[in-house]
C-alpha cells in the first residue's frame, strides 16, 4: 500500500480531471478520451487501461443517469434489458482483448474513435446551420418577413411536404415506438430483440475496447427508436453506467484492479465531470463538438501511427 501511494503522480490526476471535463462538455462520447489518456500520458497497454477507463466512465455516466432519473427521461426496462444483456457479454470482449496483439487492439480503437469523430463533427455542422438560420431570420426586416407571396408559396410547399411525409409514414416509422397513451414503450418480440442486439453490441464493445457503449447506444437508439433526444442520452447514460459496473467488476475478479494510479485517474474524472457539466451550459455545444471531434480525430491518428509505423 505504502509503495503504491508512493508511485502517485499528478498525472493521473490531471488526466482523470481532462477526460472528464471533455466528458462532461460533450456527453457520453467523450469518455472514449480515457484510453488514449492513460496509454499516451501513463504508459499503459490497452488491455490494462480499458478496466480503468470503464470504471471512469461508468462513474461519470451514473451520476448523469441519476439526473434522468429524477427527471423520468430514462426508459428503465428497456435500459435494463440492454445493460443486462450487455453484461452478459461484455466477458467476451474482455477475453478477445486479452488474446488480441497489442497493435490490432490499438488499431481496433483507433477506428472507433474516428467513426465517433465523424459523427460529433456532422452533428456539430446540423447544430451550426440551424443556429444560423435561427439568426437570419431574427435578423430579416418586417418587409421581408410579411411578403402575401411569399407566405402563400412557404404554405403550399408545407401542404405538400406535409402530403409527401404522411404518405411516408409507415415506411419511416421506427421499429421501437412510444405508445402515445402511456408514453411507453410498446414491448413486442421485434422491440425486445432490437433492445437486445444493441445492448450486445455495446456490451462486446465495452468489454473489448474499455469504452462506455455510448457511441453504440446513442445513435442505435436515435435510428430505432422514437424516445426523444434527452430520453435517448439519459437512457444510454443508465446502460452505461450498469454495463461499465458489470464489466469492471468482471475484470476485477479475474485480479485486474486499478492500483492508486488508477483511483487517482478516476477521482479525476469525476471532478472533470462535475465542472464539465457546470461549463457546457456557458460555451457554445456546436463549437465545442467540432473541437473535440478533431482532437478526437487527431488522436485516433497518433494511436494508429503508434500500432503500426515504424
Amino acid at each position: 500500500m505504502i509503495a503504491d501511494l508512493s508511485s502517485m503522480s499528478p498525472t493521473a490526476a490531471l488526466l482523470g480531471a481532462a477526460v472528464g471535463l471533455v466528458l462532461g462538455l460533450t456527453g457520453a462520447g467523450g469518455g472514449i478520451f480515457a484510453v488514449p489518456a492513460l496509454v499516451f500520458g501513463l504508459g499503459w497497454g490497452v488491455s490494462q487501461a480499458g478496466p480503468v477507463a470503464l470504471l471512469a466512465v461508468g462513474v461519470a455516466a451514473a451520476v448523469g443517469s441519476v439526473q434522468g432519473l429524477r427527471a423520468g427521461l430514462v426508459r428503465y426496462r428497456a435500459a435494463m434489458l440492454m445493460a443486462g444483456i450487455g453484461v452478459c457479454v461484455a466477458p467476451l470482449g474482455t477475453w478477445l482483448a486479452h488474446r488480441l496483439p497489442e497493435r490490432w487492439l490499438v488499431g481496433l480503437f483507433a477506428l472507433a474513435m474516428l467513426v465517433v469523430a465523424a459523427r460529433m463533427y456532422r452533428a456539430s455542422r446540423g447544430l451550426s446551420a440551424n443556429a444560423a438560420k435561427a439568426v437570419t431570420a431574427a435578423n430579416l426586416p418586417a418587409s421581408e418577413t410579411a411578403n402575401p407571396s411569399d407566405d402563400q408559396a412557404a404554405s403550399q410547399a408545407a401542404s405538400q411536404a406535409a402530403n409527401q411525409a404522411a404518405s411516408k409514414t409507415s415506411e419511416a416509422l421506427p421499429p421501437c415506438r412510444l405508445n402515445p397513451a402511456t408514453g411507453r414503450l410498446h414491448w413486442t418480440p421485434r422491440v425486445a430483440g432490437v433492445l437486445g442486439a444493441i445492448g450486445a453490441v455495446s456490451g462486446f464493445a465495452s468489454g473489448l475496447l474499455g469504452v462506455g457503449g455510448g457511441f453504440v447506444i446513442v445513435p442505435a437508439l436515435r435510428r430505432f427508436t422514437d424516445i426523444t433526444v434527452h430520453g435517448v442520452v439519459a437512457t444510454s447514460l443508465f446502460v452505461i453506467a450498469l454495463i461499465s459496473a458489470g464489466t469492471v467488476a468482471n475484470a476485477w475478479w479475474q485480479g485486474m484492479h486499478p492500483g492508486a494510479q488508477g483511483w487517482v485517474f478516476v477521482a479525476g474524472a469525476v471532478v472533470g465531470m462535475l465542472l464539465g457539466r457546470a461549463l457546457a451550459p456557458r460555451l457554445a455545444a456546436s463549437r465545442l463538438q467540432q473541437i473535440f471531434s478533431t482532437l478526437m480525430a487527431a488522436v485516433a491518428i497518433g494511436m494508429f501511427v503508434k500500432a503500426f509505423g515504424a
